[in-house]
C-alpha cells in the first residue's frame, strides 16, 4: 500500500514550501501554530498523496487551503476541484479560504474554519 501522508519524495519540496509561505500563509500560520486554535496541532505544507496542503490538522483530519487570485482562472479552479476530490477521497475535508478575507477578516476565516470542527473538540 503507497505511503498516503508525506511521501518522502517529497520532503525537499514541502520543506521549501515551508521556507518561502506566502503572506497569507504566514498570517493564517499566527494564529494556527502552537495549538493556539482550539489546542490543535495544525501542520505546514503537509503531503496527501501526491499533493501538499497548505495546513493539516491530522486530529480532525482536516486541510485548509490559502488561495490568492491564481485560483481564480477556468484550468486552476479545475485542478483545485480534482485536488479536493482525491484529498476528501482520502477522508480529509477540505477547507477553501481566500487571500483577501486573511487579510482583510480574519475573525470570518477562523468563523469558517470553526464550521469544521466537530462539536467535541469546540
Amino acid at each position: 500500500m503507497p505511503i498516503l501522508f508525506n511521501q518522502p519524495v517529497q520532503k525537499p519540496l514541502r520543506q521549501k514550501l515551508r521556507n518561502t509561505l506566502a503572506p497569507a500563509e504566514i498570517i493564517l500560520w499566527s494564529h494556527l501554530q502552537g495549538r493556539k486554535f482550539h489546542n490543535l496541532k495544525f501542520r505546514r505544507q503537509h503531503g496527501i498523496g501526491p499533493y501538499i496542503v497548505d495546513f493539516y490538522c491530522p486530529e480532525i483530519k482536516l486541510a485548509i487551503e490559502v488561495d490568492g487570485a491564481s485560483h481564480f482562472t477556468l484550468e486552476q479552479k479545475l485542478k483545485d476541484r480534482e485536488r479536493t476530490e482525491f484529498i476528501k477521497s482520502k477522508g480529509v475535508n477540505v477547507v477553501r479560504v481566500m487571500n483577501g478575507d486573511v487579510y482583510c477578516d480574519m475573525e470570518k476565516v477562523l468563523r469558517r474554519i470553526d464550521a469544521w470542527i466537530p462539536e467535541n473538540r469546540l
